[in-house]
């Protein structure tokens, strides 16, 4: 009873650590994060942002379109830079605080001078200088790194807190060159940001940087330099956390970056959520009142051909101008999606916690539980990310803790399945041992009473196999006769003349003929035989058993015959089980060719002769056709048998 509770033991742990091992793994990728594991993560996040709940802009940021209409009712674009000067004048007049332009002036106006001899480029830059207007530049990040001369950009006064043991390298994506707007304009706008926000590898945009490094000095992006403006922000500091994370603060407002500065955009749902005002609108003077008004605006262009798309995890047709509106409206809001800078440790440790609480449950309640388990811990996961993301903003992901999840139960079943494998494995060799040790007692019971009554009994277990294997490639045994209990056919043989235990020794050991008296008690013996099978399966409580109905079937039948002549219940034809008829063609067989005292032994040829001519009425004609096949083999070897007994006794009933 302790071995096997102990053995118990094992398994429940042995299943326990199989759901583990798959969470230590996942617990390991998400702080390892490879790069295949980075990718998923980003659809996985991709998912999550999908699901929780969208915030609509806060109505502090407007879009000014040059959209279709705009080039239809003006003309094409690109227009000429006094018309945008006006457009700027207007946009002013109208009571924006801050005018953002997410385009670039890069080569000089190839319109005609004015009346005045002056320049469009000089219109414009009249207008950039009545203030409040940040114009957008790009930065390029390729070896030739080309700048032009003269180029006028605007770094940011920020402060870097960094801890000293932090070493993971710079905090910001470093520029090699840039494509600069005008240096006169740049000098009269006052202000600019640039415009980069480059999508992942599969083409989605997931980040916007906020800051990037530029010939050793700090720049802002253009969402970031226009709200600065606007909210006349002066204190700006970077505080490095490690690798992974950084948050960026203004004049008190944390802004959550990653290790390269770049924001998460809380998106705020698919294309033209924010307001959008058409360009032409605003030239001709048709904008609702106060539309505008204290207002961040970008002017950007949607119409066809001169459009700037990127696809975003809520649409794939999402303007340029508006990721910067995004950003913008992230900040002025400040509302931010942000991993946690311990993240990764977070995952990790969720990973790990639910593969030991599911192992755990397996282990107690049963793999069913354990799949309820599951299922609901895979649910949790992700509904408490998308319920986390849509009321904090924070993202947490789900994933690891997944690939952790989904392998453990089957990897636990298939532990389960192996263990109890190996258990019936190991009941079965019992049973098999237990069967091989109370045939080998029985067996030395009968060779108690009679010697020679043991040593024919252990020889037909070698004709039996031989018997049946042949007589299983008959199409109408080969269903019965599988190899298993050909097997076990064969094992229970020599147990077919156990009742003879329980036929008197004056009977049993008689030299000469018995009489009719005599031969009478000695037919009890099949009788005698099942009767102690059956005492057994009563003390010992066991009902229908395979092994002890077939080794009934043997003892009790095998003196039966085809024809209805035999004994004890004068069975005929197929009512006699198949056991009963294989063996009494081997008992038959084994007892003409082995010596007696009242008589010499047949030859093999006149036993085989015999044999043929009880089918039919004495056997089965079946049986007998397989015999025929396998005669010379049971002739090698009853030649060994009868040279290892030569000289022994044999009961004078056997054919009796």
């Amino acid at each position: 009873m302790t071995r096997a509770k102990g053995a118990d033991a094992r398994t429940r742990r042995f299943i326990l650590l199989s759901g583990v091992v798959p969470a230590l793994i996942a617990a390991g990728l998400a702080l390892s994060r490879p790069t295949y594991i980075a990718s998923l993560d980003d659809g996985v996040y991709d998912t999550v942002l999908r699901l929780a709940h969208t915030k609509p802009p806060g109505g502090r940021v407007v879009i000014v379109d040059v959209d279709e209409r705009s080039l239809s009712t003006i003309g094409q674009w690109p227009w000429p830079r006094d018309l945008m000067g006006r457009l700027i004048g207007r946009l002013r007049e109208e009571g924006a605080s801050i005018i953002a332009l997410d385009i670039i002036f890069a080569e000089p106006d190839r319109s005609p001078r004015l009346a005045t001899h002056r320049t469009t480029d000089d219109e414009l830059a009249d207008a950039l200088g009545g203030g409040r207007v940040v114009l957008g530049y790009a930065l390029t990040f390729d070896a030739a790194g080309d700048t032009p001369d003269g180029c006028v950009l605007h770094p940011l006064n920020l402060a870097v807190l960094q801890p000293p043991d932090e070493t993971g390298g710079s905090p910001f994506f470093r520029a090699s060159g840039a494509v600069c707007n005008l240096p006169a304009l740049a000098q009269a706008a006052g202000a600019s940001g640039f415009l980069n926000a480059a999508p992942d590898s599969d083409g989605i945009l997931r980040r916007v940087p906020l800051l990037a490094e530029f010939d050793g000095r700090v720049y802002p992006g253009l969402a970031l330099s226009a709200v600065a403006a606007a909210n006349h922000i002066r204190d700006v500091t970077l505080r490095v956390s490690n690798v992974n994370a950084n948050s960026l603060e203004l004049d008190g407002l944390s802004v959550p970056l990653d290790g390269k500065s770049n924001l998460l955009p809380h998106f705020r749902g698919k294309k033209k959520t924010f307001l959008y005002v058409s360009a032409a609108d605003v030239l001709s003077g048709r904008v609702s009142a106060g539309a505008l008004r204290n207002k961040v605006v970008f002017v950007g262009t949607t119409a066809l051909g001169t459009r700037e798309v990127v696809a975003t995890p809520l649409d794939t047709l999402f303007a340029g101008v508006e990721v910067q509106a995004t950003v913008a409206d992230n900040l002025l809001e400040q509302d931010f999606i942000h991993r946690p800078p311990s993240g990764t440790t977070v995952e990790s440790q969720a990973a790990l916690a639910l593969g030991i609480a599911v192992g755990v449950l397996v282990m107690r309640a049963g793999l069913l539980w354990g799949a309820v388990g599951v299922a609901g811990g895979l649910g949790a996961l992700w509904f408490g990310a998308v319920w986390l993301l849509s009321s904090t903003g924070m993202f947490v992901s789900p994933l690891c803790a997944t690939l952790g999840l989904i392998p453990a139960l089957p990897v636990m079943t298939l532990a389960k399945f192996i263990f109890e494998r190996r258990r019936a494995d190991t009941e079965q060799h019992g049973k098999a041992t237990a069967q091989h040790l109370m045939v080998q007692t029985l067996l030395s019971l009968t060779e108690v009473r009679d010697a020679e009554t043991g040593r024919h009994s252990r020889r037909t277990q070698q004709y039996v196999r031989i018997l049946a294997e042949q007589l299983a490639l008959n199409p109408g045994y080969r269903k019965y006769l599988t190899p298993a209990r050909i097997d076990l056919l064969s094992s229970l043989a020599p147990l077919h003349d156990i009742g003879k235990v329980g036929v008197p020794d004056h009977i049993l050991n008689k030299p000469g003929a018995l009489t009719v008296e005599e031969l009478e008690e000695m037919r009890k013996h099949p009788t005698h035989g099942r009767d102690v099978i059956l005492k057994a399966e009563r003390d010992v409580g066991v009902h229908d058993d395979a092994i002890l109905a077939m080794a009934k079937d043997i003892v009790y039948t095998h003196h039966e015959r085809w024809d209805g002549n035999g004994y004890p219940q004068g069975l005929r034809g197929r009512e006699i089980p198949v056991p009963g008829r294989v063996m009494a063609i081997v008992d038959v067989y084994d007892a003409a060719v082995s010596r007696a005292v009242y008589r010499r032994p047949i030859s093999h040829e006149a036993a085989v002769a015999y044999i043929l001519t009880g089918a039919g009425t004495h056997f089965d004609p079946a049986v007998v056709e397989a015999f025929v096949c396998v005669a010379p083999v049971f002739k090698d070897l009853s030649g060994e048998s009868i040279a290892q007994v030569a000289h022994a006794r044999i009961s004078a009933s056997v054919l009796r």
